[in-house]
C-alpha cells in the first residue's frame, strides 16, 4: 500500500472496477455431479487489500487470506515485503470448494482486477513486491492459468505483453491480522486508498461496467 494515501479522508464511491467486473465470470458453470473438495488457489495482484473483495463475492470461496509469497525469507513481515528487501509479493491465497467454482473462474476474476501488463508495479504501487503472479499449487493449475493467460494474449484486450508470472508456489505466509479483510474493518480508508490508486479507472476502461 502506498503510505501516502493511506489517510483517513472520507469518500464515498462505487468499487464497481472490482466488484462489477465479476459480473462476466460466472458464465461458465460448474459441471454438474463434481463432489465437493476445498481447495486453494494463489494469486499476487498489487496490494492485498484489493484483491480480497472481488473473491469474496463469489459463491463458493470459503476464505481469502492476504499474505506473502515468491522471495527466499522466511516469515516475513509487512515491513520487509512493502520495502523491498525479501523478494516477496503480497498475494492473497483463496479456500474454495471446487463444486461451487472451479479455478478457471478464479483465474477470469484474477485477470479482470489487475493490469497484467505492467512490470513490477500494480496501479499507484511500484516495486517488485507489487507485481502481478499467479502460483499454482499443483499440475493442473499450472496448464489452466497457462491456457487462460495465452487466451488473454490473443484476445486483444490489451495492446501490451502479458508479463504476469506463472510461478510454482513454495512457501505461503499470512500477512499480519489487520490487514485480513482489511476493506470491512477500516471500509473508509480503503475506500480512499483504491479511489486515488488509479485501480478502478483502468479496469473500466478495460471491461467496462461502472
Amino acid at each position: 500500500m502506498n503510505k501516502m494515501l493511506a489517510t483517513g479522508l472520507v469518500l464515498i464511491f462505487s468499487l464497481a472496477g472490482g466488484v462489477n467486473a465479476m459480473a462476466d465470470n460466472n458464465n461458465s458453470e460448474v459441471e454438474p455431479g463434481i463432489e465437493s473438495e476445498i481447495e486453494k488457489a494463489t494469486f499476487a495482484g498489487g496490494c492485498f487489500w484489493c484483491m480480497e473483495p472481488p473473491f469474496d463475492q463469489l459463491d463458493g470461496v470459503i476464505s481469502t487470506t492476504s499474505g506473502y509469497a515468491g522471495g527466499d525469507e522466511v516469515d516475513p513481515t509487512y515491513q520487509e515485503v512493502a520495502g523491498g528487501r525479501t523478494g516477496h509479493t503480497e498475494v492473497i491465497q483463496i479456500e474454495y470448494d471446487s463444486a461451487k467454482v472451479n479455478y478457471r473462474q478464479l483465474l477470469d476474476v484474477f485477470w479482470r482486477n489487475i493490469d497484467p501488463t505492467a512490470v513490477d508495479r500494480q496501479f499507484v504501487d511500484v516495486g517488485k513486491q507489487y507485481r502481478s503472479e499467479v502460483f499454482y499449487h499443483n499440475d493442473e493449475q499450472r496448464s489452466l492459468a497457462l491456457a487462460s493467460r495465452s487466451a488473454l494474449a490473443k484476445s486483444g484486450v490489451f495492446d501490451k505483453p502479458i508479463v504476469t508470472e506463472i510461478t510454482a508456489l513454495k512457501d505461503f505466509y499470512k500477512a499480519e491480522e489487520y490487514h485480513q479483510d482489511f476493506y470491512q474493518k477500516n471500509p473508509l480508508r480503503y475506500k480512499f486508498y483504491r479511489y486515488n490508486s488509479g485501480r478502478d479507472d483502468y479496469l473500466k476502461k478495460k471491461w467496462g461496467g461502472g
